[in-house]
């Protein structure tokens, strides 16, 4: 039986779960400028590599303790660390995936894993064309052997990347295994025991908050967007034909 994973320093001390959600991205934005040699570096500059604000990137980081150095700014490695070692990427954490079709396929093959302390340890399907088949070294194991997978690979992590009908009940063997770690992209929502952590990724709902944010750009009045003309610059006020006017 896989074993859930141990409290994150950052759940023990109570910080915000918007917090926690926001250090991965400054882990990230951290990893970045390391590889472009960068030994130290401002707020200001990592706030800006993470798409934040220098005020919350500070409030942020004021959970975890003090790392920086006024006028100086923050050792780039040791930062990188102490987050590391709040998020849990300081550990191996072994994943299983279930479900190898097009997106479980592409999350087996996808190297940024084992940089940020994950390793997928085995591969589960229901489709008898699937089963055998190696990704990495892996060999596709049966659905039907989910329990004997799980607690052969030791796997502390699930990835569900069913088609949705079938999440649940995977959903539900994989909790009687003891997994209370379940990243779920399957377009449903699980029902699951208050001691299980969900994430939910559903790459369709994303899409369409993006395409709603699309169409009211499109939809939205134009007032006080800038019009280059013979004149030179002018403001444009978009209202019903009968009352537009320019304002020179």
């Amino acid at each position: 039986m896989g074993s859930p994973p141990a409290a994150s320093p950052a759940a023990a001390k109570g910080i915000p779960a918007a917090t926690v959600a926001r250090l991965p991205v400054y882990l990230r934005a951290l990893a970045g400028v390391a590889a472009r040699g960068v030994d130290t570096i401002s707020s200001g500059a990592l706030a800006e590599a993470a798409g934040v604000s220098s005020a919350q990137l500070r409030k942020d980081l004021s959970y975890l303790g003090s790392y920086g150095t006024r006028g100086v700014g923050y050792d780039v490695e040791y930062l990188r660390f102490q987050i590391g070692r709040e998020v849990g990427s300081a550990h191996d954490w072994p994943v299983i995936i279930v479900g190898l079709g097009n997106l479980g396929t592409a999350l087996a093959n996808y190297s940024g894993f084992s940089s940020r302390g994950f390793r997928v340890v085995a591969l589960v399907d229901s489709a008898p064309e699937l089963v055998g088949r190696q990704i990495h070294g892996l060999t596709i194991g049966d659905i039907a052997d989910l329990e004997r997978l799980v607690a052969d690979s030791g796997a502390a992590i699930a990835v569900i990347a069913t088609p949705a009908e079938a999440a649940q009940a995977v959903a539900d063997r994989l909790v009687e295994c003891g997994i209370t770690s379940i990243l779920n992209f399957a377009p449903v929502v699980l029902t699951v025991d208050g001691a299980v952590t969900v994430r939910k990724v559903d790459l369709g709902q994303e899409l369409q908050i993006l395409a709603y944010h699309e169409q009211r750009k499109a939809d939205e009045p134009a007032a006080g967007r800038i019009g280059i003309g013979p004149a030179g610059p002018r403001r444009i006020d978009r209202e019903p034909a009968s009352n537009r006017r320019i304002v020179s």
